[in-house]
């Protein structure tokens, strides 16, 4: 074989045929409601409202472990994010931790917490339990009801009539909670799940849909999880995970042997190992994998429940997942078909106390795994105390993309082209209705076992439809058209395949991804987000004008545009047809969900393209403002509160910019100066720009309107910086449980002890006030008044501790800090990446970090 051979196959294109997926089937599945003013329906590819797709972003976040007077910061950051809803649990230990006695007061008020979801513009699947797990305490039970099945001798989780008494009672006052609140009634409630992770009773999973119903909830969609090869009824929709990593894996694994195959696209659903120790433990159920069907239902929608926003520490294990892998697993579950995005958690909190204790699971409730006794941060993109994490960011990026096109996505089959447990063969996808679509691929996995770059890559999909769909052209899409590329290491993509940017306009491909678009004037502005890394290029249908930051070149029928201006928020092109009355044509016209912007009389068709680099994008917020929708950069994270805007920011001075522009922008607790040019539009994007077109024109004036904040707000205070404290013995090694684990240490005799004092002007002003301790050492106490209020298992991440709740204490008596040795022998497992620290206790700093709450009104 001579070298030209070899180089050609070296360069054929990865070739994928994207056909249209059968029609859905309806009225197979007992879901759905065919009444109200906006009826929801289940198909076997999604779901549906009043007929059009609809795709669900849901994010977990425990109404009863956060404080009440959090709950709407937390829902508007969560809205602000991209969420449509939040999903909860119902944690029968905290509402009747007596029997017969039920508690609906504070933050256990569900129905209030309801109530301001839909206030924020979410929708709610309440998870009901009767066993909930959450790492609460007996999975959610109360102590009482643990007690009485094993005096009484009734079997929990299953139909004895003993245990069907007691869940009655409960379901009815949960139920009595939520009345009037249904989706039916035009309520946010659109869904319930029943009891969680139980594996081999179906009779009984859909007996408890039937007593929440007979006690009157109506609901259209009725869940409950489906991993580890679970018996779900017809009755019920079973919803899916993934992790990437995993606290109840043995100390002994490096990285869980199921997380590689959520970093690769496949129709399969199931994961037979997440959950797999509790199983085991406190069912007794041990799975064989060769005797679980892993495969794409036809039938059902693939929906997901808890893909990892994050992931717990238990004390032998303590994972240190990263908002990359969080991103990129979220990115991937799309690209195999996913039809409902669910997060666990997305919003942090902290385990609840009662007389007994604190009532998180342990060894001593027999559970495998010691877990902290009040942090349940799970490292969640907003944290345990509001804290906005960087993945916060990155996910709202895809759920902008989603709110854009998420109908069409819906409707949407995935095609696996190619990626196994080959590291070296390139990983990729195609999800398409037959017409257009988005090619997915990826080089990314976690550190533990990353994936290099890909060279030499280029792809051919050709689509299905009547090749005479599209006017002039043909249904095959080579992506990138000017020839192969290298894919750097550790990214993750899905660019548009002949996306319809207007009724004239018709993106054939761009190897940028797709983020939202918004009215401006007379136009549209189609907002890209471009790849470090890979050169940007968009391929339109036809014979197009261009004007901006970019230069055409005819290729074949259609139209190259190349950047004359690195990525960034102001590179801006304009596209119009050369000739409306010849414009390349729409695709066919059918009844797959499109994006079709509607054209303005008189208005000459044309669309906006604004490509942004990745630091830019992170900041980027689609909120309702001053009576529209308008796109928002900010250096601070935001939300939008009836037409205006809330900061939260640690900072003296924040940037803004809107599009399109407001009237007027007032603040009562910072100055707000409009500013020439948009924040960060110096920046520049590690992207290459094609120099083979003409001379770049001069940049357009930047489209955004800026303005700074400025604020006179005290800044972090240090308490304490790099020392080495003294301290005893470390705690005997005991283990635990039944899968005996490490067990985490309760004698704190030989801990480092630090006592702070902490002043009171630090609460000035400040809606919050975080105690940051970067430290390493084994485990750590916070103790205000003889109580402890937070603990935590060091991780390689820094301990925030709030004290706002606690400033009348703090600031007369103080906080002591009870730090254990780390002790390497012990065997716990912590990151490679973090793992090489000293024996004993090394202390960092110590710092006062206030967040203070900016409020903005915005005038149209």
């Amino acid at each position: 074989m001579n070298d030209d051979v070899l180089l050609t196959q070296r360069h054929a294109p990865r070739t994928l045929t994207a056909a249209a997926p059968p029609a859905a089937r309806r009225g197979h599945l007992p879901l759905g409601e065919a009444e109200g003013g906006d009826p929801l329906t289940v198909t076997s590819r999604c779901i549906e409202r009043s007929g059009v797709p609809w795709f669900p972003i849901t994010g977990e976040i425990h109404y009863s472990r956060i404080p009440r007077e959090r709950w709407s910061q937390r829902l508007g950051h969560a809205r602000a994010g991209g969420l449509n809803t939040v999903a909860t649990y119902v944690f029968w230990q905290a509402h009747e931790p007596v029997e017969g006695f039920f508690c609906w007061d504070g933050n256990r008020d569900l129905r209030a917490f309801v109530q301001l979801a839909a206030a924020h513009g979410l929708e709610v699947v309440v998870r009901l339990g009767p066993w909930a797990h959450g790492e609460a305490r007996y999975g959610g039970f109360p102590d009482w009801l643990v007690q009485r099945s094993t005096r009484e001798g009734f079997a929990t989780r299953t139909n004895d009539p003993a245990y069907l008494k007691a869940v009655r009672a409960f379901y009815a006052q949960t139920v009595a909670q939520l009345r009037g609140l249904s989706h039916r009634e035009g309520g946010p409630v659109v869904g319930a799940q029943v009891d969680n992770e139980l594996y081999d009773q179906p009779q009984h999973l859909a007996t408890l849909r039937e007593i929440a119903e007979d006690l009157g909830l109506r609901v259209p969609l009725w869940t409950a999880t489906g991993w580890g090869g679970a018996q779900v009824p017809q009755t019920l929709l079973p919803l899916y995970s993934a992790y990437s990593e995993g606290f109840w894996e043995e100390s002994t694994a490096e990285w869980p042997a199921f997380a590689a195959t959520h970093f690769r696209y496949s129709t399969v659903r199931d994961d037979l190992s997440v959950g797999a120790d509790l199983r085991e433990a406190l069912d007794g159920i041990v799975v064989d994998p060769g005797a679980v069907t892993l495969k794409d239902d036809e039938a059902l929608p693939f929906a997901t429940c808890e893909l990892g926003g994050g992931m717990h520490v238990a004390y032998h294990r303590r994972p240190l997942v990263t908002a990359d892998d969080v991103a990129a697993l979220a990115l991937d579950k799309i690209g195999s078909g996913s039809i409902w995005q669910g997060y666990y958690m997305y919003a942090g909190g902290t385990q609840r106390t009662s007389p007994h204790g604190s009532e998180q699971e342990s060894h001593a409730t027999g559970y495998p795994n010691d877990v902290p006794t009040r942090s349940y941060d799970f490292y969640a993109p907003i944290g345990e105390h509001g804290q906005i994490r960087p993945h916060h960011h990155l996910l709202r990026l895809q759920h902008l993309w989603l709110h854009e096109d998420g109908p069409a996505i819906a409707a949407m089959s995935s095609t696996v082209g190619g990626g196994s447990e080959d590291p070296t063969e390139l990983r990729w996808a195609v999800r398409s209705d037959g017409t257009r679509g988005y090619l997915f691929t990826t080089t990314y996995q976690p550190a533990a076992q990353a994936l290099p770059a890909q060279h030499e890559v280029q792809f051919s999909v050709r689509f299905a439809d009547d090749s005479e769909a599209v006017e002039g052209g043909g249904t095959e899409v080579t992506v990138p058209s000017s020839g192969p590329i290298t894919l750097p290491a550790g990214v993750s993509v899905a660019w548009p395949l002949r996306y319809p940017l207007s009724e004239d306009l018709v993106l054939r491909s761009a190897t940028a991804r797709l983020l939202t678009r918004v009215r401006d004037e007379d136009t549209d502005v189609v907002v890209l987000l471009a790849t470090p890394g890979i050169a940007v290029e968009i391929v339109l249908e036809g014979t197009v004008s261009i004007t901006g930051d970019g230069t055409a070149r005819p290729v074949e029928g259609t139209t190259v545009v190349d950047l004359t201006r690195a990525p960034g928020p102001d590179t801006v092109i304009s596209i119009s047809p050369s000739d409306p009355a010849s414009a390349p044509g729409r695709v066919a016209d059918d009844d797959r969900p499109r994006a079709q912007p509607d054209a303005q009389p008189g208005v000459q068709p044309g669309v906006r393209l604004m490509v942004l680099d990745e630091d830019t994008a992170a900041r980027l917020y689609k909120l309702p403002l001053a009576g529209r929708d308008r796109l928002v950069l900010s250096s601070a994270p935001l939300h939008a509160a009836d037409g205006d805007l809330i900061l939260h920011t640690e900072e003296s001075s924040s940037d803004l910019a809107v599009l399109p522009a407001v009237t007027a922008m007032t603040s009562p607790q910072a100055k707000l100066t409009r500013t020439a040019g948009t924040f960060g539009s110096e920046s520049t994007a590690s992207q290459s720009i094609s120099t083979a077109t003409s001379t770049a024109t001069s940049p357009a004036a930047s489209p955004w309107q800026a303005w700074t904040l400025q604020a006179d707000v005290a800044g972090p205070l240090c308490l304490l910086a790099d020392i080495t404290p003294p301290t005893g013995p470390a705690p005997a090694v005991r283990r635990g449980g039944p899968m005996n684990r490490l067990s985490a240490p309760s004698d704190f005799s030989g801990a480092a002890r630090l006592h702070l004092d902490i002043p009171e002007a630090a609460f000035t002003d400040a809606d919050r006030v975080l105690l940051r301790v970067d430290w390493t050492g084994d485990v750590g106490r916070a103790v205000i008044d003889g109580d402890v209020v937070s603990d935590h298992f060091w991780h390689g991440r820094v301990w925030d501790i709030d004290l706002t709740a606690h400033r009348g204490t703090v600031t007369t008596r103080g906080l002591d800090l009870e730090l254990l040795p780390w002790r390497a022998a012990n065997g716990v497992w912590v990151d490679p990446s973090v793992c090489e620290v000293s024996d004993g206790v090394h202390v960092r700093s110590v710092r006062l970090v206030p967040s203070y709450r900016i409020d903005v009104a915005v005038d149209s």
